[in-house]
């Protein structure tokens, strides 16, 4: 095992790792082989239908955050090291994460494999096109927006009114120029002029159903329900008026089954769905998710960012629709993290700074307040960095020791599972002491009581403030008796409110909802607020201009 001084870079561990044949994954699984269907050497797909049947489900272990910032909280890492962890203390363990998006792999953040020795593999393959599942969502997605197209040049016998559309085409990468097109141009045989615009494909509701959907007659179900426009009498246009359905479950058919790789640990790894957390729910799909509980007993996943936002929305919305409960919570934090929260600029992280932790705490408090008012007591895992000073650690841990939080430092990246059987012990505990778990609101709550109970018992604010538009959309979702789906917060990551920049724990703030966008198909009434974008630029110097091949067709620069 490497220490934490090796040279080696993530992409480099990656293409050391001995990885084993997916056949012999599948085995450790009970996957029967005629289960699996390979996508080559080292991954494959999974057909549930041919899965043996096991009495007790396994356990759900959910792994969130602090607040994120731009040092990195590693809890994808942290997610994989504690798997391996799990195995490594004769757990049946699975890991279930979602697939990286293309944008932010070629944007700001590179590949999310995890890192380290805590890694799941193929890592280049896992970080660029997979199984092509991202490719269908895509497909599906821009074949519905073809077929809407079709039907204004076509007659239009829906009355749809084109100035209404809402239904977006998407593509999986960062691209701002695409925000907002015109299409239909080119005369008569170019079709219905009107304006139009593109999403990034994890923020496609497609993307959401995906994830959320049981089987593939409700992916079918779901798909239906979507609202794609409204006519020129204000009525909402759907798939299932277009009907559309059938062919998009069609194009959705061969990805909808899970994903199975593998951690440099060898354990099996189902990667599958990669809706984003701070424009949609942050959760890999309820499919894979199932499917690992029938399969292993702990079952290790992550929802994106934060528990302001991933957590809230695992909790909320997909074991709401899963019919099931996490059984612990493991909220991952680093001393990195706390001092920027703390007031410490990036360039200075690598200088100790205990104040600075220290001055961080209550943002990591606030987060303990949230998984503990859904009844669960979580678990802190303090993701060690190389520059950590032992006193830093200390901080945090007696901080934690103080106020009666149960935490341990996972040293994953240089360990791997290893590093992580201290917090491993910790969760088996909670698992054994059993919780409370219970969502924040009711499904019959007034939509302003939902939107409240999150911004006052999650975030931490004094309430919600509604735009006229989205009082006004309101109105209609109220009348057509949309309310009562629960409710999807589209929020900056980096802070509790909606403004990025303010990080630690603020207090006596007001969250604005400017937009409300329903998606009947996924379950959810989307909440806009700040400048949250469903389309997402690329920085100054993105990631991918630190990518190539080398001589033997290699990734570079990935990681």
């Amino acid at each position: 095992m490497k220490t934490t001084e090796t040279p080696l870079t993530d992409l480099e561990i990656a293409r050391n790792a001995a990885m084993k044949p997916i056949g012999e994954i599948a085995e450790k699984a009970g996957i029967p082989e005629d289960a699996l269907e390979p996508y080559g050497r080292y991954k494959g797909k999974i057909d549930i239908s041919r899965l043996p049947q096991k009495e007790e489900d396994g356990k759900v272990v959910l792994v969130t955050a602090i607040s994120p910032t731009p040092a990195g909280e590693g809890k994808s890492t942290v997610t994989v090291g504690l798997a391996d962890a799990f195995s490594r203390l004769g757990e049946k363990t699975m890991v279930a994460l979602r697939e990286p998006s293309l944008g932010p792999v070629m944007g700001l953040k590179g590949g999310a494999a995890g890192g380290g020795y805590s890694q799941v593999l193929p890592m280049e393959e896992i970080n660029l096109h997979f199984t092509g599942d991202l490719h269908a969502i895509t497909t599906a997605n821009n074949a519905l927006s073809a077929l809407i197209d079709n039907h204004l040049h076509q007659g239009n016998l829906l009355g749809i009114d084109q100035r209404r559309i809402t239904w977006k085409r998407v593509l999986d990468m960062n691209d701002r120029a695409l925000r907002r097109v015109t299409v239909g141009l080119g005369g008569p045989s170019g079709g219905i002029p009107r304006e139009d615009g593109f999403d990034i494909t994890v923020a496609s509701e497609i993307m959401a159903i995906f994830c959320l959907a049981k089987s593939l007659d409700d992916l079918k179900e779901r798909l239906s329900r979507i609202v794609i426009g409204y006519t020129f009498t204000r009525e909402p246009v759907t798939v299932r008026d277009l009907g559309a359905e059938g062919a998009l479950t069609l194009l959705l058919r061969d990805a909808f089954k899970p994903n199975l790789v593998q951690t440099i640990g060898g354990t099996p790894a189902l990667i599958h769905g990669g809706p984003f957390a701070n424009i949609a729910h942050g959760c890999n799909s309820l499919i894979a998710t199932k499917t690992a509980k029938k399969l292993a007993d702990i079952v290790v996943t992550e929802a994106g960012f934060g528990a302001d936002l991933g957590a809230e929305k695992f909790m909320n919305i997909k074991a709401r629709q899963g019919d099931f409960r996490p059984d612990a919570a493991v909220i991952v934090a680093t001393v990195r993290a706390l001092k920027m929260h703390g007031g410490a600029a990036k360039a200075d992280l690598s200088t100790p700074d205990k104040e600075a932790v220290e001055r961080g705490l209550p943002n990591l408090s606030r987060h303990i307040d949230t998984i503990r008012a859904f009844g669960i007591e979580p678990v802190i895992a303090l993701n060690r960095f190389t520059a950590d000073t032992q006193e830093e650690l200390s901080v945090v841990l007696d901080w934690c020791r103080e106020n009666e939080v149960s935490a341990a430092v996972a040293d994953v990246w240089a360990e791997g599972g290893k590093g992580g059987e201290d917090v491993a012990r910790l969760v088996l505990g909670k698992i054994r002491e059993g919780n409370a778990f219970h969502q924040l609101y009711d499904e019959f709550d007034t939509f302003e009581q939902k939107v409240n109970s999150i911004v006052r018992k999650v975030y931490g604010g004094d309430g919600v403030l509604f735009t006229d538009k989205a009082l006004k959309q309101l109105q209609d979702i109220e009348k057509r008796g949309w309310d009562i789906l629960p409710v999807c917060m589209a929020k900056t990551q980096y802070s509790l409110t909606d403004d990025p920049g303010i990080l630690g724990r603020p207090e006596g703030f007001k969250i604005t909802v400017r937009e409300l966008i329903p998606k009947l198909g996924a379950g959810f009434i989307v909440c806009l607020t700040g400048d949250i974008m469903t389309m997402p630029g690329l920085p100054k110097k993105p990631a991918a201009m630190n990518m190539d091949i080398d001589r033997d067709g290699h990734a570079v620069g990935l990681m």
